[in-house]
């Protein structure tokens, strides 16, 4: 793809309308989009960053119903960029593997524990906070859509010591997942969170929002008490 194009993409990406940029990306092959969307995650332009996060989620997931070892390549190319071998440091790729997989369950059955194993010590540990929020919006994602696979892998155990990260983004989003994954395990630590100050600043139904970890805390407990009061009455 010529710089041109590169630079064609990265301009939709600043649009508001991000269904409309993503329709005109679907008139492309996936081929000359996936690099260009790759390489925005990177981009100074935080709306420029989440845009390319939503396209991805769609065209890897479009490109996985006709070509699923394509989508596969794509996948790996992401994992393979949070390794230390690669050189690289990985922005974008928890966040974009989290929304591919809400995107494609195909994927999401292969791939979910993986985004698991980021958690874990003896797993692929991701150490920079930074990415460790990353990680956070990418499970609260995909739990959004598939809680259930995610609690299958066992990732309330995991999530449940980010809620006591120093950093505040951290805290809020490990928040948000627990409360779409209904943890009641979480409910002590999240009352512990209630008035927590510390800002967060993330992408919920593709708008950018402030919030605290307080209020994050407190939207996850209603979740989660909601929930199995309903299920108790079931």
């Amino acid at each position: 793809m010529g710089i041109r194009e590169k630079r064609r993409i990265g301009k939709l990406l600043e649009s508001s309308d991000i269904e409309s940029v993503i329709k005109e990306l679907y008139h492309l092959p996936p081929s000359r989009v996936i690099n260009p969307l790759i390489g925005a995650l990177c981009s100074n332009d935080e709306i420029v960053r989440w845009h390319a996060v939503t396209a991805l989620g769609q065209i890897v997931a479009s490109l996985a119903d006709r070509d699923m070892e394509g989508a596969r390549v794509v996948m790996r190319r992401f994992m393979w960029s949070l390794n230390d071998e690669s050189g690289g440091i990985g922005w974008g790729a928890p966040e974009s593997m989290g929304e591919i997989m809400a995107c494609h369950s195909g994927l999401a059955q292969e791939y979910g524990h993986i985004l698991v194993a980021f958690m874990r010590e003896e797993g692929f540990f991701l150490e920079l906070e930074l990415l460790q929020r990353g990680l956070m919006w990418g499970l609260g994602r995909l739990a959004q859509v598939r809680p259930s696979l995610l609690k299958e892998k066992n990732a309330v155990t995991y999530l449940l010591p980010y809620l006591a990260s120093s950093d505040g983004g951290v805290r809020g989003l490990a928040a948000w997942a627990l409360g779409l994954l209904h943890a009641q395990e979480a409910i002590p630590a999240l009352e512990q969170l209630l008035s927590d100050p510390g800002q967060v600043r993330h992408y919920l139904n593709r708008t950018i929002v402030d919030e605290t970890v307080g209020s994050l805390a407190e939207k996850a407990l209603a979740n989660i008490k909601k929930h199995h009061s309903i299920k108790g009455h079931d």
